[in-house]
């Protein structure tokens, strides 16, 4: 397992691996968020039911507890493995490139590591933010509905998280490609042009679902 780990396929496929565990979290996050088009009651019921998934064989908010144990674990392995990979690349390449960015990658490559910083700082926001409730504007336990709203009323929170989103859209469009290759799932080039159309199709909807909540708020269209 440690021979596996030092291994740079081994450090690919563990961030293959976790970067499929935040897709899926990011796919059913997503689709929840959009509960605020239903209206306050609806949004601030499926926020009280998300504290209750599991009882009573589990106690209340132990399913959350247990899925932010287990993205904890993912995101610091996914971390840990892109600075080791992207150090061991910086050495192998000792003499800089002519230009900023490597001709022969796409844009989306050459930003995974900035962007992975940008949403690594959002992650941490994010959490004081909606989670522990100390930097929300509203901060009010309970009321899902108006702390979301109260955040997106202000244009910089807004502005932030819409940069946010956009450097995660850049990093699934590349990393779900980067991750179906590493699995091996890649093995023709009908397949390598199906898992690229997946990877964008995938980014972008996500992307979208994302943003349209502070846009809405903006808007006045949830208020």
């Amino acid at each position: 397992m440690t021979t596996v780990w030092r291994s740079n396929i081994g450090k690919k496929a563990v961030m293959a691996v976790t970067g499929i565990i935040m897709l899926l979290f990011l796919i059913l996050h997503m689709a929840g968020n959009l509960k605020i088009f239903f209206g306050r009651e609806d949004f601030d019921s499926y926020a009280h039911w998300l504290r209750t998934i599991g009882t009573p064989v589990l106690h209340n908010a132990w399913f959350l507890w247990i899925q932010r144990f287990v993205l904890l674990v993912a995101i610091a392995l996914h971390a840990v493995s892109a600075y080791q990979l992207s150090r061991r690349d910086l050495k192998a390449r000792p003499e800089k490139y002519a230009h900023r960015l490597r001709p022969t990658a796409s844009y989306a490559t050459n930003t995974m590591r900035f962007g992975g910083i940008i949403i690594g700082l959002f992650v941490i926001y994010h959490i004081l933010d909606l989670t522990a409730l100390v930097a929300n504007p509203n901060g009010v336990e309970g009321a899902a509905y108006d702390n979301v709203v109260a955040d997106f009323n202000h244009w910089y929170i807004a502005l932030a998280y819409i940069v946010a989103m956009l450097a995660l859209c850049l990093h699934i469009a590349h990393g779900f490609w980067s991750a179906a290759r590493t699995l091996g799932a890649v093995t023709s080039a009908t397949r390598a042009t199906a898992y690229k159309a997946t990877a964008g199709v995938l980014a972008v909807v996500i992307t979208l679902g994302f943003l349209s909540v502070p846009i809405a708020v903006m808007a006045g269209l949830v208020d």
